[in-house]
């Protein structure tokens, strides 16, 4: 479904990412781990059009994206809940919702996306008339989620759903992550808390200052001695 290969980003004179490759096939979960700066956001950032490629390609069932706009690549499928969420702090939770399907005109579908989205997020529902901003942490995640979802991705792309969140939180973000991916949606997971997204991911890349070093089915990532030290707490 996805293939980014070979690609470098940079910001100025740094360059974040190196000849970095993934695939991500359909109805896959895959997670990218590391530490911080290791250019998981990054890759992220390029496979939607937010950071320019430097040199390499990514292409989407086939087509190249990478010189394309945002909102053409959204248009193809792909959707972003990016890192810090991202809600408009001034706009209700139904307003921001909304403006995940500010791509589309098919009203009828987007009504039941909408209402598959607030099944998922239950919570969503009880705030629909409150600012995005007064919501708690754990809530502008599900919003930033579930407007990700109105676009109606077949490609997901989450970058750090469970970042300050309360364990318990957490447990319920990658319950619906799975529930979404049950649903028929693939998922390239960008994840600090390595333990969930290997538990939770088909095949995992494991991302060092810019540049792939491991990769493999989850749990054989999960199981290796190398990653338990640096990710997984040595257990």
């Amino acid at each position: 479904m996805l293939e980014v290969k070979s690609l470098s980003v940079r910001y100025g004179a740094i360059k974040a990412l190196h000849d970095v490759s993934v695939r991500v096939d359909h109805g896959e979960i895959v997670t990218l781990i590391g530490s911080n700066g290791a250019g998981k956001t990054s890759t992220l950032r390029a496979i939607s059009g937010v950071a320019r490629c430097h040199t390499g390609g990514i292409t989407f069932e086939g087509k190249p994206i990478n010189r394309l706009a945002p909102h053409q690549i959204v248009r193809l499928g792909v959707a972003h809940a990016p890192e810090g969420r991202g809600v408009f702090p001034q706009m209700t939770v139904d307003e921001n919702l909304s403006l995940g399907a500010y791509t589309r005109s098919d009203h009828a579908k987007i009504a039941d996306d909408r209402e598959r989205a607030l099944s998922l997020f239950p919570r969503l529902r009880e705030r629909l008339t409150q600012q995005a901003g007064t919501l708690s942490g754990g809530e502008q995640q599900m919003l930033a989620i579930g407007r990700a979802l109105l676009a109606r991705p077949r490609l997901l792309l989450l970058d750090e759903p469970s970042l300050g969140l309360a364990p318990q939180v957490v447990q319920t973000i990658f319950k619906i992550i799975r529930e979404i991916n049950a649903g028929g949606t693939t998922i390239l997971l960008v994840e600090q808390n390595a333990h969930m997204a290997l538990k939770v991911a088909h095949r995992a890349y494991v991302l060092e200052v810019g540049r792939v070093v491991m990769e493999g089915p989850a749990a054989r990532l999960a199981a290796s001695d190398e990653v338990r030290k640096a990710y997984l707490g040595g257990h």
